[in-house]
């Protein structure tokens, strides 16, 4: 049976989610300087990561940053949220709430606008894309700016060829992303990073066991198990290397847009 209910895939992911994104000791912090040096992040800048998990990225742009508000880290799991530490380090504001939520306004930020913030691999869980940006813009300032972080239409995982099938059959094209943040009045663009990933073929295929990405939980047991078999003959080799790229969109707003904090 397929499961596709994606907060309850990561309620149940919680506890153990950090482990399946910490690929290597250079990963985290490779991510979250390319974030912080394409939004132009600084000490004095209001910050949200939403669709922040157990806030991996906002701790690491934290450190580096040093702003004088806290990131807001924010998400619809609580079980997510409960892994940033109770109480959060110093530095990170947990928020429980959706990206539609906070687009339409329905949640009070500490900040009456924010000058940057990111959704790093969540853009594809929203219904309506085009709707939640021009929302999420909605709650920027003058001269804001938001990055959109994504897998590209096509990847070159070491997955089974189901998964890779049903990844482009799910996954938005990052142009159609630029398009939705024009339209939302921002000036944007499109780039790309890639990272070398070099992982133990045994933890990779208990990664893709446990689901770390969203869309092996529309796979069932039975299927997922199928795949691995058909991974371990593709991949004879006991340290799988591939390339991880990610399409960067940034939008940015004109500074002369009122703010009316």
């Amino acid at each position: 049976m397929e499961r596709r209910d994606v907060q309850g895939h990561y309620e149940e992911l919680a506890a153990e989610y950090d482990e399946h994104w910490v690929y290597g000791t250079d990963y985290i912090p490779w991510m979250s300087a390319r974030i912080a040096e394409t939004l132009r992040l600084t000490a004095s800048d209001r910050i949200a990561d939403i669709g922040c998990g157990t806030g991996l990225f906002a701790r690491e742009v934290a450190k580096s940053v040093r702003p004088t508000r806290p990131v807001l880290c924010v998400d619809p799991s609580e079980a997510m949220l409960r892994q940033i530490g109770m109480p959060p380090p110093p530095g990170l504001a947990p928020v429980l709430a959706s990206a539609e939520e906070i687009a339409e306004a329905n949640v009070d930020l500490p900040y009456g606008r924010l000058d940057a913030m990111w959704l790093k691999e969540s853009v594809h869980h929203l219904p309506d894309p085009a709707r939640t940006l021009r929302g999420l813009v909605g709650r920027l300032a003058a001269g804001g700016r938001l990055l959109v972080v994504m897998l590209p239409a096509t990847i070159q995982y070491p997955l089974f060829d189901s998964a890779l099938r049903r990844f482009e059959e799910l996954q938005p094209d990052p142009f159609s992303i630029v398009e939705h943040l024009t339209a939302a009045g921002m000036e944007a663009g499109l780039s790309h990073v890639e990272h070398e990933l070099r992982i133990d073929r045994d933890r990779y295929f208990g990664m893709v066991r446990a689901r770390y990405m969203s869309l092996l939980s529309t796979f069932s047991d039975h299927e997922i198990e199928q795949g691995i078999e058909e991974m371990r003959a593709a991949h004879p080799e006991s340290v799988l290397v591939f390339p991880d790229r990610f399409a960067f969109v940034l939008g940015e707003l004109p500074n002369e847009r009122g703010e009316g904090e």
